[in-house]
């Protein structure tokens, strides 16, 4: 069932999760940037700012709007709360000859993601696949993953590097939320629709002491959602893309991109489904205490690579490459899906503006020449 709730009642939300013990993050201003953090009421969301977001560039604008939710992606996804960007792992002592290890223990409250965009729907139910369903289960992941409420909001306005239509990841939430909510606001009117996902959701809903949905306001919502669709600032055509990728891995605009690209690795950092880490041993100046901390890896670093005799991606080039057909490629034979959710925190965030979504389409309308 989908129910109405004023947005002047959103606070009784708030109550809810409150009284259920759940820590709420979600999305706050800080810093000229939309970031998840905690939040407390719905004073602490981001009313009345907007982003505009193209290659290279983000910026926060002043809206009249009342929404709350009128941006899009931040350039933070919500993977840094249950995969942190270190984590320390455990400690060593040793004491008259005796080594003694001491596990970290990564005890967490219950945590309510409020906000959650379908983009990062799909890539938390991506990283799903690879901390809890693949070979090996990660346990602070587990930990974490299992005491979180997912409240998602459907997005009625597309951003400028937005292509989650194409990829069939938005902009309308699918499987794995708690909680949907989608914002509307008119002249004379500002509301939320919502729909519970889960039986944790359906117990939040009774609280909010909302009223069934009109027909008309169910069909303002999917009208809304279906503008959001229509003005995807990118797009990218994935019929046959991994296959296109595999073929072309001698293609001279890898040469090109190379150029450009500064090996920084901010589209690995921002994007909601890279998941390498590292881990760095440390200890104090006597020797008698040692740590080990796990930290978040890109393959756009020399190192990530690196074997004995030497690094098996040495050139921008490789590394470009082996992200691009990662997230494009050879993902899909790994995981089954796309590596990529369309949300273009890579193309906002590379300070040089390289768009995948631009490369794949050069690459495919070069191909058949190049082979």
């Amino acid at each position: 069932m989908t129910y109405r709730l004023e947005a002047n009642a959103l606070d009784r939300l708030f109550k809810a999760l409150g009284t259920k013990g759940y820590v709420i993050f979600g999305p706050t201003v800080r810093d000229s940037a939309v970031v998840y953090d905690r939040i407390e009421s719905p004073n602490d969301l981001p009313a009345g700012w907007a982003d505009q977001q193209t290659n290279g560039s983000y910026r926060l604008v002043k809206t009249d709007s009342p929404a709350y939710f009128d941006f899009t992606a931040p350039p933070q996804s919500w993977k840094r709360l249950l995969f942190p960007p270190s984590l320390h792992l455990f400690r060593s002592h040793r004491r008259n000859g005796t080594l003694e290890i001491l596990e970290e223990e990564h005890e967490t409250e219950p945590m309510a993601f409020l906000g959650v965009r379908p983009c990062d729907l799909r890539a938390l139910a991506i990283l799903d696949s690879v901390y809890l369903n693949g070979g090996a289960s990660d346990s602070t992941y587990r930990q974490r993953r299992e005491k979180t409420l997912i409240i998602a909001v459907n997005c009625t306005r597309a951003g400028g590097t937005c292509f989650c239509a194409s990829m069939g990841t938005g902009p309308e939430a699918g499987a794995g939320f708690d909680l949907c909510l989608t914002e509307l606001v008119s002249e004379h009117d500002h509301y939320f629709l919502v729909e519970s996902g889960s039986a944790k959701g359906e117990s939040c809903v009774s609280p909010l002491q909302a009223r069934e949905a009109t027909p008309q306001e169910q069909t303002s919502g999917r009208e809304a959602i279906r503008t959001a669709a229509a003005a995807m600032g990118r797009s990218l055509q994935t019929q046959g893309l991994p296959e296109l990728l595999a073929a072309n891995l001698s293609h001279p605009r890898w040469d090109q991109i190379a150029r450009r690209c500064l090996a920084c690795a901010n589209c690995t950092m921002v994007c909601p489904t890279c998941f390498c880490s590292t881990v760095e041993d440390s200890t104090d100046l006597s020797g008698a205490i040692a740590s080990r901390t796990r930290l978040w890896d890109s393959c756009f670093t020399a190192e990530f690579s690196y074997i004995h005799g030497g690094s098996l991606r040495p050139t921008i080039k490789s590394r470009y490459r082996q992200w691009m057909t990662h997230k494009l490629s050879s993902w899909v034979a790994q995981f089954g899906s796309f590596g990529c959710v369309g949300c273009g925190r890579c193309i906002t965030w590379c300070p040089v503006g390289i768009d995948l979504t631009e490369e794949a389409r050069i690459l495919r309308g070069q191909a058949a020449e190049h082979v």
